[in-house]
């Protein structure tokens, strides 16, 4: 029984890694064509271009170090994990997710470095780590729309509208979710063991906890936001004003709310920065160039690190512990 579990965990762990760098590879090979390397390659032989992408290189460990410290904060009251295992868990995470639309996948990973019988638990975590981190860009984007809104035509003012609904929507779910936690998370445990009887789990969100969970969501945010300008000034020094942020701002917005197609998700993006960028003076294959490089940074290469972690982990397939 043992090796056929060790089988077919070295089976699951070669299926992951082919899958996830499948995906990154057909996303890659269009965005990174021959002429766009040799362009990069160009620019980056100026000293000031070469100390942006250092920078945002640097900015990495920093934007999944806040998630994880964020994700060891929302998961205590369940389980106390340390810092290290916090960040084994997200980096996993992060590779699991490119199998997925909407990177919905993600927990399936995270949820190893935890005991089986509060993965249940922690799944819900998961999503609701989430929303903290999408009210943070819903807010900040909302407030870019109101900028930019006088931009639009009237054509696009469904567009406009969806944004906002959806945005609004996912602010009360969150509000619900710090409300109800408890049934929530006893609700889907009960669920899942439906053979056992189980006490009530009381978990409840405190205003230091909603508060820390705000401002390290907040701090995540503002990495990104670093990164992309250092990306775009990199690519158009010449294009770059005031008008580039609330453009990102508004990016980072849509991008949140609509739902990501794995295989095409870069094909996506970019058309949307194509969208949210018109009418400012910035070069559009430089600007989707900018774009494909955020995801390289923050996705591809925190994969492979995640990647390295699962190969290393022991799989346990179960998903409670509970004995009769």
């Amino acid at each position: 029984m043992k090796q056929h579990k060790k089988i077919l965990s070295t089976l699951l762990k070669l299926a992951i890694g082919i899958g996830s760098f499948a995906f990154i590879y057909i996303r890659l090979k269009d965005g990174f064509t021959q002429e766009n390397i040799q362009e990069l390659t160009n620019i980056l032989s100026s000293k000031k271009s070469l100390i942006c992408l250092v920078i945002a290189l640097i900015l990495i460990p920093f934007n999944w170090g806040i998630e994880s410290y964020k994700w060891q904060i929302i998961c205590s009251p369940i389980e106390k994990i340390n810092f290290s295992t916090a960040m084994k868990s997200v980096y996993s995470g992060v590779c699991m997710g490119n199998l997925a639309p909407g990177r919905s996948t993600e927990f399936l990973a995270k949820i190893f470095f935890f005991k089986s019988e509060n993965r249940p638990m922690i799944t819900v975590l998961h999503f609701i780590n989430g929303l903290f981190q999408f009210s943070i860009t819903i807010l900040i984007g909302l407030t870019a729309l109101s900028f930019k809104i006088k931009d639009f035509n009237l054509e696009f003012n469904w567009i406009v509208y969806s944004i906002i609904l959806g945005g609004l929507i996912m602010l009360l779910l969150l509000f619900i979710c710090i409300k109800k936690i408890s049934s929530i998370l006893n609700y889907v445990s009960k669920k899942l063991n439906k053979k056992f009887v189980l006490n009530d789990f009381k978990y409840k969100f405190y205003n230091k906890t909603i508060a820390k969970l705000i401002i390290f969501s907040a701090l995540r945010y503002m990495v990104f936001f670093l990164q992309l300008n250092l990306l775009i000034y990199i690519l158009n020094p010449e294009a770059f004003t005031s008008s580039i942020f609330i453009s990102i701002a508004l990016y980072f917005l849509i991008t949140s709310i609509i739902p990501m197609i794995s295989i095409i998700e870069a094909a996506i993006r970019t058309a949307i920065a194509l969208f949210v960028f018109k009418g400012v003076a910035i070069n559009q294959s430089h600007l989707a160039l900018s774009i494909i490089m955020l995801w390289l940074l923050n996705i591809v290469l925190p994969s492979i690190v995640g990647y390295i972690i699962l190969v290393k982990q022991d799989f346990n397939f179960k998903l409670t512990g509970l004995k009769k």
